[in-house]
């Protein structure tokens, strides 16, 4: 029986009670050691009698062994992978090392396996509920937990429940956290009692003292309440007094049975064959184990021996000494020859000082990891690889490749001493270019985008003479660092050096070349010189081979660089399917911020909601926040458009905020953009012109969006009767140069509304409607009818302005930018229209979706399978299907088939 744990064990039973009602639901428990999670997982295990149940464990000395912990969860389980999605399927295999591993390619299938976790435990829960416990969460390998959290994340309507049981070390990752406090002094006393009855007197309260309300002391404190320690008057630390009870028990045993203890404790797995012959080696008989499980300290059950604790198991192992431990290693290596991975650490636990045989061992360990993306545990392998190193060079390498693997995993402070380490080791111009590139990364990653950029330039240079190619790609990094500054001379003079490079064509750098020297000749000479070429590289990607995601992203790019959203989207559509097919979430964020901008230039708004919060949520769980600040700023544009200004304000210092923190300014730009755009929806026109002009005069100026918020300035200039000359003539060389009929219909509106006189006006905007005729822009085709609308009424042609508004109207009711459609419905009205209702709006039934249900949606018309659509938006089967079930209703129909017959565009 628990003893004061009630709250937490209703909290348990509440998860438990919502899986059996179909839904899921995640907890972490959290608390010193002793504190009594353990016993709550086992609770839980209990009341779940109705429902299947898997046991994790996190294993100190499995803590750099990838995907130890999710295969001692799942195990059970494996037998439905052929369940799930064949790309998933084929990740977790690789994972639990079921197939075998290439060291030679790299795929990135690590959110595979969170989404291959996430179907398996819905595939699992689906003719029951199923709860999974994972003790001692804080000694998961990195692998797992990534893949753990990831699914954690995203339950919703499996019948899934997660408990976990951690230390304060462990990172929940905004997971739902419970505090495990200490028992209260009557709860205490009622655990005491339950262990010890008949203890009285002053060592009871001793106990009760300095038990200081943890279980577990409670427990294991009146083992030891005789042991001269405890009647000494100074307080010990809960740790050493746990050291010290653990100490007398074991101190108990044989020294055979100790030694079958230490053999237990480093047989990470609790195999008991392994465990047997290991004890064999060191000529101790079978009957060791039985005295060392007669102690309580181990439970054997079938083929595993474990101990009744965690901490059991830690004494075990510091009440050894160090040659047995180095003994027990080098038998358990010899053992293990079939679980290379396991042997290369015993190896390496078992080496006295530079050992090269261990040292390979584990580099070939560290590869593997590498290429079932567990980079923290291959970056551990290569670190303890370079210490047992001898040769300098060989040590460097090592250093270097760990390092490698630490900025991969985000982990900067680890990767720079690895690459402090590793500095003077590594003496060849391609380890020298991997230095400077990771040191650069390193400082971007930190804040500090103006010095990566230093050290990329600083870097190209020192290895340009004996590598170019290696050169070349830093400059390119530069030039793309300086642009995320809107830094323009740090563009052109990292173009400048890329152009003195004299690149050669097997050095495979053209396209990245020229997206530089591109970029530094849009600011140099301006659109008219750079377009054509970005227009070159846009067709380029647009031709490459499926596999080739990186160039598909940059062709994205320049295609909205040129003003064609269209390609832009189209392109960066198809490349983020293939990067979820592929599993390359990491590239798929970078691309949502291009197919964001691009679905918002399009009147997709909630496309653009969708994607811009999926993609929000992927720099988080990919450990890339450079880009939230733009995903949030495009956000607040958004609600800006749609008259949300709570939301628009909140997402817009959200944004800014992470300006501040890091200097990237894209997300300065939309954030600013949309302040200024809420402004203007609700007539402050004073506001919106003084928020443009002073982002003009920063590092915006260099942005995209810089010469797409001109026509904001010259709408605003105008209202207040005053010139804007500098922002026409912005505007003007990029849409003459892009060539494309909306932007010339902009011009033709920009030109219109600073035009005094009423007949040039009228010519400039009849000209303005019939460029924006075809399409391309309904937001700027609506802007142009509403302002084209009022001046015409203004002049009394009420019939020719009635048209122009009500199309306004339509088109910006569709987009539920209500702002602009209420300026629209006043105009209307003052232009006499009597067929408004005083709440006249769309009808659409779309706008009543979430962001999510319309993708679900969408993929279901399609004909895609809940399983289909789970794969791609990263979501359980079963959460699609609750997608739909809500979906339906909203949009009055009763079954996936009448769904093709939707406009769901």
């Amino acid at each position: 029986m628990l003893r004061g744990r009630e709250s937490d064990q209703q909290a348990i039973d509440v998860l438990l009670d919502r899986a059996r009602a179909g839904q899921s639901g995640v907890l972490v428990l959290k608390g010193e050691p002793g504190i009594g999670k353990t016993s709550l997982l086992a609770y839980a295990g209990e009341r779940a009698h109705d429902m299947t149940v898997l046991r994790g464990l996190g294993i100190e000395t499995e803590a750099d062994i990838p995907y130890a912990s999710l295969h001692l969860l799942l195990r059970g389980g494996l037998d439905r992978l052929g369940a799930l999605a064949e790309p998933q399927a084929a990740a977790l295999a690789g994972a639990m090392d079921l197939t075998p591993t290439r060291t030679d390619t790299r795929t990135d299938d690590r959110f595979h396996v969170g989404v291959a976790v996430l179907s398996l435990l819905a595939e699992l829960a689906a003719n029951r509920p199923l709860l999974c416990l994972v003790d001692d969460a804080h000694w998961l390998d990195q692998a797992s937990v990534r893949a753990l959290r990831f699914a954690a994340h995203r339950l919703h309507a499996e019948g899934v429940v997660m408990v976990f049981g951690a230390r304060d070390g462990f990172d929940s990752a905004s997971l739902p956290e419970r505090r495990l406090a200490a028992l209260d002094d009557q709860s205490a006393a009622q655990v005491l009692a339950d262990v010890a009855p008949d203890l009285t007197g002053p060592v009871r309260l001793r106990i009760l003292l300095e038990s200081a309300g943890n279980p577990l002391a409670l427990h294991e404190l009146p083992r030891t309440a005789g042991l001269p320690a405890y009647d000494h008057r100074s307080p010990l630390p809960l740790p050493e007094r746990l050291r010290l009870a653990y100490a007398d028990r074991i101190g108990r045993l044989s020294r055979p049975a100790r030694t079958a203890l230490l053999v237990t404790a480093l047989v990470d797995d609790g195999d008991l064959d392994v465990i047997m012959n290991a004890c064999a080696g060191l000529g101790l008989e079978p009957a060791v184990l039985g005295e060392a499980e007669r102690s309580g300290l181990i439970r054997i059950a079938g083929r595993h021996a474990g101990f009744a604790h965690p901490l059991m198991r830690a004494a075990a192992f510091q009440l050894s000494t160090y040659d047995l431990r180095l003994e027990v290693h080098g038998i358990l290596a010899g053992l293990l020859a079939g679980d290379p991975d396991r042997r290369a650490w015993h190896l390496a636990a078992a080496a006295t000082g530079p050992d090269e045989t261990a040292a390979r061992a584990l580099e070939e360990t560290a590869y593997r990891a590498r290429a079932r993306c567990a980079n923290v545990s291959a970056c551990a392998a290569f670190e303890r690889a370079a210490e047992l190193s001898e040769d300098p060079e060989l040590k460097g390498r090592r250093l270097l490749a760990a390092a490698v693997d630490a900025t991969e995993e985000g982990q900067l402070h680890r990767a720079q001493q690895l690459l402090d380490a590793a500095t003077g080791l590594v003496p060849d111009a391609s380890a020298r270019a991997t230095l400077s590139t990771l040191r650069a990364r390193i400082a971007f990653g930190r804040g500090a985008p103006r010095l990566a950029h230093d050290l990329l330039l600083k870097g190209a240079a020192d290895v340009a003479a004996d590598d170019r190619a290696a050169a070349g790609l830093m400059l390119v990094e530069a030039a793309r660092n300086a642009n995320r500054l809107g830094d323009a001379d740090g563009i052109v003079t990292a173009a400048t050096q890329l152009r003195a490079l004299a690149l050669r064509p097997e050095d495979d750098l053209d396209l990245a070349r020229q997206s530089a020297l591109s970029s530094a000749l849009l600011l140099t000479d301006g659109p008219a010189a750079a377009l054509p070429i970005m227009r070159e590289l846009v067709a380029k990607g647009s031709r490459i081979t499926p596999d080739m995601h990186s160039r598909r992203i940059n062709a994205a790019y320049f295609a909205l660089q040129t003003g064609d959203f269209q390609t832009a989207r189209q392109i960066a559509h198809a490349a983020a399917e293939e990067c979820r097919a592929a599993g390359e979430v990491s590239k798929l964020a970078v691309l949502h911020v291009t197919l964001a901008t691009s679905e918002i230039f399009l009147g997709r708004f909630t496309d653009a909601t969708a994607t811009a919060s999926e993609g929000l949520r992927l720099t988080a769980e990919t450990g890339r926040p450079s880009r939230a600040g733009c995903m949030q700023g495009m956000l607040a544009w958004i609600a800006a458009a749609q008259g949300d200004a709570g939301r628009c304000a909140e997402l817009a210092a959200d944004s800014l905020g992470r300006y501040d923190a890091n200097g990237i300014v894209n997300g300065l730009a939309w954030a600013r953009w949309a302040q200024a755009l809420l402004d203007l929806g609700q007539g402050r026109f004073a506001e919106a012109l003084d928020r443009l002009d002073a982002a003009m005069a920063g590092p915006v100026r260099n942005q995209f969006q810089a010469v797409h918020f001109a026509p904001d300035q010259i709408e605003a200039a105008a209202r207040l009767g005053l010139s804007a000359n500098g922002p026409l003539r912005r505007y003007q060389a990029w849409a003459q140069a892009s060539g494309l009929a909306w932007a010339q219909a902009v011009l033709h509106r920009c030109r219109a509304v600073l035009e005094p006189d009423s007949e040039r006006a009228d010519e400039l905007f009849r000209s303005a409607v019939q460029l924006h005729a075809p399409g391309g822009s309904p937001w700027e085709s609506a802007r142009t009818a509403l302002v084209y609308g009022e001046r015409l009424r203004r002049e009394r042609n009420k019939r020719a302005a009635r048209v122009q508004l009500r199309t306004a109207l339509e088109t910006f009711q569709r987009l539920d930018a209500r702002p602009w459609a209420e300026r629209a419905r006043s105009e209307l009205r003052a232009a006499g229209d009597t067929s408004l209702s005083p709440t006249d709006t769309d009808t659409d039934a779309l706008p009543v979706l979430s962001s999510q249900e319309l993708q679900i949606v969408r993929l279901a018309a399609a004909g895609r399978t809940n399983k289909e659509i789970g794969a791609q938006l990263f979501l359980s089967p079963k959460t699609v299907s609750y997608h739909l079930y809500r979906a339906f209703p909203k949009l009055n129909v009763t079954s996936r088939a009448q769904l093709a017959g939707l406009d769901l565009a």
